[in-house]
């Protein structure tokens, strides 16, 4: 017996379960498009959860570290040095989870700026190729910044200071003969001999330990100054 025609209708049904009908009429769409927006701002605010976490992290570490360092003349300066290390490492992690959180920044940005701004006020020259752009993001998603760049930014907002805050902590450690274990009665080093001999750190002179505190610094420095944020304005003033 012929069953041909009960099992066209069957395999149309299939074909009609396992792909999600589109939008069609406008109406649909603009659910669908709502219901988006709505998923990658709490994409974004996650990661920008993550981005705050880690910058409070760091800055429990560098407290710790002030606290366990300048508190008694017997704790070395060396743990000053490794709070910086510290920082240095949750500042890639929080520029890798910043590359994350900028590509659904974009997105979003790119829907509010084209779409819902254009709802509310109206201009001429709107871009009218965006959603195609956030259609092939979606199919192929990309960072829209580097490594290198994510790090000068949170560099520049957030971790400059607590670099900073470790290198003051780190040098007064070392000039004042106070802060040293056997605690000498004046507070400042008589000559630049001094310093440098309580810088050493185990066998490593302090000749050493100084200079490569000098050239982490200017490579921070680098960092920060290297990439600037003409390529964030259409995140506009209110930005990460």
């Amino acid at each position: 017996m012929d069953r041909s025609h009960e099992q066209a209708p069957v395999a149309e049904n299939v074909a009609r379960w396992t792909t999600p009908p589109f939008p069609a009429t406008s109406a649909e769409y603009i659910t669908v498009l709502a219901h988006y927006h709505r998923a990658e701002m709490s994409r974004m605010a996650g990661w920008r959860d993550r981005i705050d976490r880690t910058t409070n992290w760091a800055i429990t570490g560098v407290a710790a570290m002030l606290s366990l360092s300048l508190s008694s003349p017997t704790s070395h300066h060396g743990v000053l040095l490794f709070g910086m290390v510290l920082v240095q490492l949750l500042l890639l992690i929080e520029a890798r989870r910043y590359r994350f959180f900028d590509v659904y920044r974009g997105r979003v940005r790119q829907m509010e700026k084209n779409y819902f701004a254009q709802i509310l006020a109206p201009l001429p020259d709107v871009d009218q190729g965006w959603a195609e752009l956030l259609g092939q993001d979606l199919r192929r998603p990309r960072f829209l910044i580097s490594i290198r760049a994510a790090m000068s930014r949170r560099l520049r907002r957030n971790y400059s200071w607590m670099f900073l805050i470790l290198l003051f902590a780190w040098v007064l450690k070392i000039s004042t003969p106070k802060l040293q274990d056997g605690g000498a009665p004046y507070d400042i080093a008589r000559s630049l001999s001094e310093i440098i001999s309580n810088a050493a750190f185990g066998p490593i002179p302090g000749a050493i330990v100084l200079l490569g505190v000098i050239i982490f610094y200017c490579w921070l420095g680098y960092v920060a100054l290297l990439t600037g944020d003409a390529d964030e304005t259409m995140h506009g003033e209110v930005h990460v």
